[in-house]
């Protein structure tokens, strides 16, 4: 009996699918891969398809091992995108077309290959070149919906000293801090310095410098007196040209995790980092190696606990962010909380601060990941 006139079964729809793209050009390559493989793992797959991209430190897009457990320090040091590569001379491209999601893998001698559509981009990559806007404005030309913040959003957030004249634009405090660019630094090295000297003299040692534009807590020293200026400098400059001086604050350390929900963002329940016992401040050892343990929730007030979440909402609100944000506080001697910074793609495994944090306040970590990636896909790319 001929079957062509019998109702056909309907295809399933597709489902979404999400390429999860870490490692990248910044000295936070490692702790990218790291996120990236907690991130791969809670991925429900009977929900969404996946696709792993790396990009190595030289900057090329390549196809991966969708396996996360390589994806952990082991021995003290952070894996690479190298290590898990499915080739040495393979690439992988987007297509900068609105009209074409498709990704396209390529390897010398051969005909390229399509993969497939992609629907959002879950980028997991740390620090520039990645969370700086730099990335984000290729997803825009892309028209690729993607997770977390914009280009602006996301370049104000990796420059501090922007990220800190938005925050008092719009009312929030930080502390005291002197910002050297390169052009200062090369062309007249004794005046940049006296800066620098002249801002101790005002706000007392120790001093935090810091470079401009990094995270995890990578290149920052803690200066006790002029003798160790010089390199501290150096060390910072080595990760950036452009450095930040901030005088050190007394008080406690606070985080608060934002997430963006149907209605908006909300704030988790804070969590204060206690200092580490072996080091002098919480250093890139104390959070990724040694794993200093946060207190969650923050043992504060009922009143403190509002402010800070208040404020943090307003952190996220003021850089225009979007998806996600963790925010770094000062709980001061005299009660005052005073911002420090934002994190617009703030570590993510699930010992990180952001997930503990969200963890405790009943978004357990699977269910994050799911949020963000349903918020990046009820987003169109372009003006919004």
């Amino acid at each position: 009996m001929s079957t062509e006139n019998l109702p056909q079964s309907p295809e399933p729809p597709r489902k979404p699918r999400v390429a999860v793209v870490f490692g990248g050009r910044s000295s936070e390559h490692g702790i990218s891969m790291v996120t990236a493989g907690a991130v791969l793992a809670a991925i429900d797959r009977s929900a969404y398809d996946v696709l792993p991209i790396g990009i190595t430190r030289e900057g090329r897009w390549v196809l991966t091992a969708d396996e996360p457990e390589r994806m952990a320090i082991t021995e003290r040091r952070t894996p690479s995108v190298d290590q898990l590569a499915e080739s040495a001379d393979g690439a992988v491209v987007l297509p900068v077309d609105p009209g074409n999601r498709e990704v396209v893998y390529s390897e010398p001698g051969s005909v390229p290959k399509a993969l497939g559509e992609v629907d959002v981009v879950f980028p997991v990559l740390h620090g520039p070149y990645g969370e700086d806007g730099t990335l984000q404005g290729l997803l825009e030309l892309s028209g690729v919906p993607y997770v977390g913040s914009g280009v602006l959003a996301s370049a104000v957030g990796q420059d501090k000293e922007y990220m800190k004249r938005v925050f008092v634009s719009f009312g929030l405090k930080v502390g005291p801090y002197e910002v050297i660019r390169p052009r200062d630094w090369e062309q007249d090295r004794p005046a940049a310095r006296k800066r620098i000297v002249d801002f101790a003299a005002e706000h007392g040692w120790p001093l935090f410098v810091k470079p401009a534009r990094a995270g995890s807590s990578i290149g920052i020293t803690k200066v006790e007196d002029l003798a160790g200026l010089d390199e501290a400098i150096e060390e910072a400059r080595a990760h950036d040209p452009k450095i930040l001086v901030e005088a050190a604050l007394r008080g406690r350390e606070i985080e608060c995790g934002v997430l963006e929900f149907e209605d908006g963002p909300r704030a988790s329940v804070p969590a204060e980092i206690p200092p580490p016992s072996s080091q002098a401040y919480y250093d890139f050892e104390a959070k990724y190696i040694d794993s200093t343990p946060g207190i969650v929730p923050a043992p504060l007030t009922p009143e403190e606990t509002a402010e800070v979440r208040r404020l943090a909402v307003e952190a996220f609100e003021a850089v225009s962010c979007e998806g996600l944000v963790r925010a770094d506080f000062f709980l001061t001697e005299d009660g005052e909380f005073v911002i420090n910074e934002i994190n617009t793609m703030p570590g993510f495994t699930p010992i990180s601060m952001y997930p503990q944090m969200w963890q405790a306040s009943g978004v357990g970590y699977p269910e994050l990941v799911d949020r963000l990636i349903s918020a990046a896909l009820r987003r169109s790319t372009g003006l919004r």
